[in-house]
C-alpha cells in the first residue's frame, strides 16, 4: 500500500467523535485522553477519515508517545513509520532532549528506542512513574542544562585562575617596586653618607 494515500496531522475538535471510537476501542479514558487533544497527532485517509492515533506528552524538555490507537490494525505497519516521522519532528523542533513510552509494538524497538536503564530512568519526569516498569526511551541529545552548567563552571574556574594570576603579577611588581626603593633608598644613604664624610672631611677630596 502506498503511504501517499495517507495524510498525518495534528488532531482538531473536529476529530474528536473518531478519535473517541478509537480511545473506546482500545478501553482508554476517553474523559481523559479528550481533554488532550492537541496532544495527539492523527493519520488520515485520502478522503479524510482518520485511521490511527498517537499522543505526545511534553514535559521537562522530555516526551511521552502514549496512547497508540488504530482502527483497523492491518494498516499499522504502513502508518507508524508516518506517525514517527511526525513525532520526531515535533520532538526535535521544541529541543526535546528524550522520547519515552510504554508502547510495545516491535515497531518501536525498530525506530530505535529501547529498555530504559535504571540510570536513564532517574531522568524519566516524576508525574509519569507508575507501576509499570516496562519503558522504552530514546536520547535525542545531550541534556543542554548541564551542558551550560559545565560550561559556567569552567568559565567561573577560568575566572579565578586569571584573577590569582592577576594577584601574582600585582604581588611580583609590589616585590619589584619594593626592591628598587629598597635600591634606591641604599644608593641615596650612600650618597648622604659620602656628602656628609666630604663635609666633615674636605682634605679626603685632595688625596
Amino acid at each position: 500500500m502506498n503511504s501517499s494515500s495517507f495524510r498525518v496531522r495534528r488532531a482538531t475538535l473536529d476529530d474528536m467523535s473518531e478519535l473517541a471510537a478509537l480511545w473506546q476501542s482500545m478501553h482508554f479514558s476517553h474523559a481523559d485522553l479528550s481533554k488532550r487533544i492537541t496532544e495527539f497527532q492523527i493519520a488520515e485517509s485520502a478522503e479524510g477519515k482518520v485511521l490511527g492515533a498517537v499522543g505526545l506528552q511534553t514535559l521537562e524538555r522530555q516526551g511521552l508517545i502514549h496512547s497508540e490507537a488504530f482502527g483497523d490494525f492491518s494498516l499499522a505497519d504502513h502508518l507508524r513509520p508516518l506517525l514517527w516521522d511526525r513525532l520526531h519532528a515535533i520532538a526535535t523542533s521544541q529541543g526535546l532532549l528524550r522520547l519515552w513510552t510504554q508502547e510495545q509494538a516491535p515497531f518501536w524497538h525498530h525506530c530505535g528506542m529501547n529498555a530504559a536503564t535504571a540510570e536513564a530512568l532517574e531522568k524519566l519526569p516524576t508525574r509519569w512513574r507508575g507501576a509499570s516498569a516496562r519503558w522504552l526511551t530514546l536520547k535525542l541529545r545531550d541534556d543542554l542544562d548541564a551542558i551550560i552548567r559545565a560550561d559556567k563552571e569552567f568559565a567561573m574556574f577560568m575566572a579565578a585562575e586569571k584573577a590569582r594570576t592577576v594577584r601574582r603579577i600585582e604581588h611580583g611588581r609590589a616585590l619589584k617596586l619594593l626592591a628598587t626603593l629598597i635600591a634606591v633608598g641604599v644608593v641615596i644613604l650612600a650618597l648622604g653618607a659620602a656628602v656628609y664624610l666630604i663635609q666633615k672631611n674636605p682634605g679626603l677630596l685632595g688625596r
